[in-house]
């Protein structure tokens, strides 16, 4: 299958883009939204978006089996873990979840509509719509394309045109999605561009944001605040930059069959998109004194991991990034041999996942592609006194514990300053109306206009 040329990335490698051509690009995609996009219904872009992410859970959709074709080669990702992350995106976007998302963030599902009263504005006589910006621009990580896709789904419920600006080299995925909104929709997909260059490229950037009414980015805390800088003073900026996530495991978790069952929901998390970015777990704390110790977790945990390989291998690693592992490896193993604390389990033959048991419970940072660490603590305060290094950057906590003790375990976590809390098994699939670093996604791209009736 061969793509059309409906999107600068669709242009052959060899071309070169100018600032002329992506500035007249934002001027298009004004003129488009205008057009095709500002005047449509809430509800039938609703219906299109989830139309369209129903297609994608087919096996025989023709964008997915591209994905799933091409994608390992320029993703890294192998296509059961592709398929996998796909599946966890595209089932959350349901006419129900949006309706969720809207009410949370908007308070009425008909906000960005028309001048609408929720209960408490009702009783105070006024009434509020919300607005988009008129161009949207999308600064990708690339690492991951989740957080692109889901960036270009809030677009398109928001009635912004929008500039997506990919990596060099990852903009496969969010041109897939493009094409397959174009294809049920080109009215639609006239609204979205998709264009990739290497970042730094001071005169394309300098166009691109010169339209820009709202720029978002996911990145580095550096790149971000370059970015920031560089914008003109008319235009919002909604900044992702870097974050950690753990894990918690409850002594009441641990009981009978269920640590097996936790151990496998820990194995999913730790192999979802191969541990990249902000969600997944680099450290799982057990809590000691349940039926299973925490150094035994961490061995069926390495079962587990062995097991989703066999099912969902993780794929090649660039030279580098193996051999992080391997050393990483082998400093374990040396110090496993001298000291009972510590203990060790790996794939054979390959780098392909490993798991480090330690008692010393201070934070540590994995090297990622299925490498954790597990670490055994008295109780949540201790986890998060050794998590202090980390504090202020944690995203997400995975929580396994018994119904009657989770709430407070929750609400010191949030107490702490962890902005999300999800059972173990989840991490990497957020909902929909997942509030990112504790802001509200959508509600962070509109303007109010109230009306005092």
């Amino acid at each position: 299958m061969s793509l059309p040329d409906y999107f600068l990335a669709d242009l052959p490698p060899e071309a070169t883009l100018s600032a002329a051509m992506v500035g007249e690009a934002c001027q298009t995609l004004k003129r488009n939204r205008a057009r095709y996009l500002a005047h449509r219904s809430t509800h039938s872009l609703v219906k299109t978006l989830s139309d369209v992410a129903q297609s994608w859970l087919n096996p025989e959709y023709s964008f997915r089996k591209l994905a799933l074709e091409r994608g390992p080669a320029a993703t890294g990702f192998s296509s059961p873990t592709l398929a996998r992350g796909l599946d966890s995106f595209f089932q959350q976007l349901t006419p129900e979840h949006f309706h969720v998302l809207l009410e949370q963030d908007l308070g009425h599902a008909q906000r960005l509509d028309q001048m609408v009263s929720g209960q408490a504005e009702r009783s105070s006589g006024r009434a509020a719509i919300a607005t988009a910006p008129e161009l949207l621009v999308h600064i990708a990580a690339g690492n991951l394309p989740n957080p692109t896709l889901s960036a270009m789904v809030l677009g398109v419920l928001v009635r912004s045109a929008q500039f997506v600006k990919c990596a060099s080299g990852t903009a496969l995925l969010p041109r897939l999605f493009a094409h397959s909104l174009y294809e049920v929709e080109p009215k639609l997909g006239a609204c979205l561009e998709v264009a990739e260059w290497r970042g730094g490229n001071a005169d394309l950037e300098k166009a691109l944001f010169d339209e820009a009414d709202c720029v978002t980015a996911t990145g580095r805390d550096e790149t971000l605040a370059a970015i920031r800088q560089r914008l003109p003073t008319k235009a919002r900026f909604l900044g992702y930059g870097h974050r950690v996530s753990f894990a918690y495991v409850a002594s009441g978790a641990l009981t009978g069959l269920n640590a097996r069952k936790v151990a496998g929901q820990a194995a999913a998390d730790v192999a979802a998109w191969n541990q990249q970015g902000c969600l997944s777990p680099h450290v799982i704390y057990v809590e000691d004194g349940g039926a299973v110790p925490p150094a035994l977790f961490a061995e069926m945990l390495a079962e587990e991991l062995e097991r989703r390989e066999e099912a969902e291998p993780r794929g090649e690693l660039p030279v580098e990034a193996a051999a992080t592992i391997a050393s990483r490896r082998s400093f374990y193993e040396v110090r496993a041999a001298h000291s009972p604390d510590t203990r060790h389990w790996c794939s054979r033959n390959s780098t392909a996942w490993t798991v480090v048991y330690e008692a010393d419970p201070r934070f540590q940072l994995s090297c990622l592609n299925r490498f954790v660490y597990v670490k055994g603590v008295k109780e949540l305060a201790e986890a998060l006194q050794n998590a202090e290094s980390v504090h202020g950057q944690v995203s997400t906590v995975g929580l396994a514990a018994p119904e009657d003790k989770a709430p407070g375990l929750a609400t010191e976590l949030a107490h702490w300053g962890a902005t999300r809390v999800c059972p173990i098994g989840q991490m990497q699939a957020p909902p929909l109306a997942w509030r990112h670093d504790g802001r509200p996604t959508l509600g962070d791209l509109v303007t109010w206009t109230d009306w005092e009736m």
